[in-house]
C-alpha cells in the first residue's frame, strides 16, 4: 500500500504541468447514441471504405487484438477520406468489433463519447467510426511502434527492448495522460490502464488507448463511483475488485503495476510463478 501511495503522489504532482487542452468539463454521461454521434467531430466512414483500406481485413494487416476485436492497418486519402492504395495516403488503425467478443456496442459508443471530447498529446486520436447494419468499427491514428506490452514481453526484430531512458519517457507520457484524465478538465476514470493499452508512436511518445471501460468520476462531493467490477486481472485494484467502489486511486494502483512491469520486464500475471507472487486480487479469489 505504501508503494501505491508513492505512485499517487507522483501522478498528482504532475497535474500542475499538464497542458489544459479542454476549456470546460465534459458533459456528464450517460448521453444517448444520437447525442454522442451528433456532437462528435469525427468522420463517419462507410464499411466498404474501411474494408477496402484494410485490403478486406487481411490477416497480414492485423496490428493487434483485444476484448473489442481485431485492429487492422489501413490507408486512406487524407483529403477525400476514401480508401487509398497501401503505401499511399495516411496510415490508419481500424478496430473492428468482434460480435462474439466480450465487449460490444456499449463499449464502442463509450469510446466515441470520451475520445471525441478528450484532447491531449498523451491520448490516442480517434479519427472516425463506422455504424452500418451490425458493423461497429473505430478509426484511429496509426501508432507505428505498437504497444508497450509488445516491447516489454515480445522479442522480435520488430519489437526491440526499450532502453532505460525510453522506458522512463514512456512511463512519464502515460502518467501525463492519466493525470489529464483525472484533472478538473476531464474528470474521467480510465479503468483499464495496462501495458497493452499504452501505444507508442515513432518518437516513442506514449498515448493511452481503448476507452471502452472509462467512467465519469464521482461528482457532488461523493468519494467514489459504484459500478460493476470490470478491468483486467493483475492491474485492477484489490479494493475496487472487492467493493465495486471506483476512484482515481483505482487507476493509480494500475499505474503502479505497469511501472513495476516497466522496471522488471516481468508480467504482473505469470502462472509459472509461485502463488505468493501472484497479484493480490487473484489470491483473494483462491
Amino acid at each position: 500500500m505504501g508503494s501505491c501511495f508513492c505512485f499517487q503522489l507522483k501522478i498528482e504532482s504532475s497535474r500542475h504541468n499538464v497542458d489544459k487542452v479542454a476549456s470546460a468539463p465534459l458533459p456528464p454521461s450517460p448521453r444517448s447514441q444520437d447525442e454522442i454521434l451528433k456532437s462528435a467531430n469525427l468522420i463517419s466512414f462507410t464499411f466498404n471504405v474501411l474494408k477496402t483500406s484494410t485490403r478486406n481485413f487481411r490477416p497480414d494487416s492485423v496490428l493487434g487484438e483485444g476484448g473489442f476485436g481485431l485492429v487492422f492497418k489501413g490507408w486512406i486519402d487524407e483529403q477525400s477520406f476514401v480508401a487509398a492504395k497501401p503505401g499511399t495516403g495516411t496510415v490508419i488503425a481500424v478496430k473492428r468489433l468482434n460480435q462474439e467478443g466480450i465487449q460490444g456496442h456499449q463499449e464502442w459508443l463509450t469510446e466515441i463519447n470520451y475520445l471525441s471530447q478528450l484532447n491531449h498529446p498523451n491520448l490516442v486520436q480517434l479519427i472516425g467510426y463506422c455504424l452500418e447494419d451490425d458493423q461497429r468499427l473505430l478509426v484511429y491514428e496509426f501508432m507505428s511502434r505498437g504497444s508497450l506490452e509488445n516491447h516489454l514481453f515480445r522479442r522480435s526484430s520488430h519489437f526491440q527492448p526499450l532502453s532505460w531512458n525510453l522506458r522512463l519517457k514512456v512511463a512519464l507520457g502515460a502518467a501525463k495522460g492519466l493525470a489529464y484524465l483525472h484533472s478538473p478538465e476531464a474528470k474521467v476514470i480510465y479503468r483499464d490502464f495496462k501495458c497493452s493499452n499504452i501505444l507508442i508512436d515513432s518518437n516513442y511518445n506514449a498515448k493511452l488507448s481503448d476507452f471502452g471501460l472509462a467512467k465519469d468520476g464521482p461528482v457532488d462531493g461523493k468519494s467514489h463511483v459504484s459500478t460493476r467490477v470490470m478491468g483486467t486481472y493483475g492491474y485492477a485494484a484489490p479494493e475496487y475488485m472487492a467493493t465495486g467502489h471506483l476512484t482515481e486511486r483505482s487507476d493509480i494502483y494500475s499505474f503502479g503495476v505497469v511501472l513495476l512491469e516497466i522496471l522488471t520486464g516481468r508480467r504482473c500475471i505469470d502462472p509459472n510463478r509461485p502463488s505468493n507472487e501472484q497479484p493480490r486480487e487473484l489470491q483473494l479469489l483462491q
